[in-house]
């Protein structure tokens, strides 16, 4: 039952964000606009447009919820499988979804101060490559110099 649900759900997501179920959608509210006089704009029409619509919302909320749960969950695992994988990692920081605000919050401010003092290495680190870029280039030119000369 749920790997035939998974399937239907997706199929359905990804008709749903299709430009065909767009065009349908339109179509349906053109066509029910168009009857509105001959229905008289009674009652009955607009019920029907307005049960019609929450239906479709309501089964589609849950489809849709099912496709980025899943994709959430995939996400998560590769970028555990990332951190796993790469020794420098904090392997401390798997499954953080499961973490309380607090915690998310904490952690989030020790990577924004990670990033910040990062920046200043970063800079550096660029300054001493361009630097030494410079030297290379210097010493090219004058072996080039001393090459033409001989």
């Amino acid at each position: 039952m749920n790997e035939f649900f998974h399937r239907f759900a997706s199929a359905a997501a990804r008709w749903v964000g299709t430009s065909w179920a767009f065009i349908t959608a339109v179509s349906i509210v053109i066509i029910w606009s168009v009857t509105g006089p001959i229905f008289h704009y009674s009652d009955t029409w607009q019920l029907v447009i307005n049960t019609g619509t929450t239906i479709i919302t309501f089964l589609t909320v849950f489809l849709i919820q099912n496709t980025q749960n899943r994709d959430a969950r995939a996400i998560h695992l590769k970028l555990d499988e990332l951190i796993r994988s790469i020794k420098a990692a904090r392997n401390s920081i798997i499954d953080l979804e499961d973490l309380s605000d607090e915690e998310l919050n904490r952690l989030q401010k020790q990577f924004q101060q990670i990033h910040e003092r990062g920046d200043s290495d970063n800079r550096s680190d660029v300054n001493e490559a361009k630097k030494r870029a410079m030297k290379k280039t210097v010493a090219g030119n004058r072996e080039e110099k001393q090459l033409i000369r001989r």
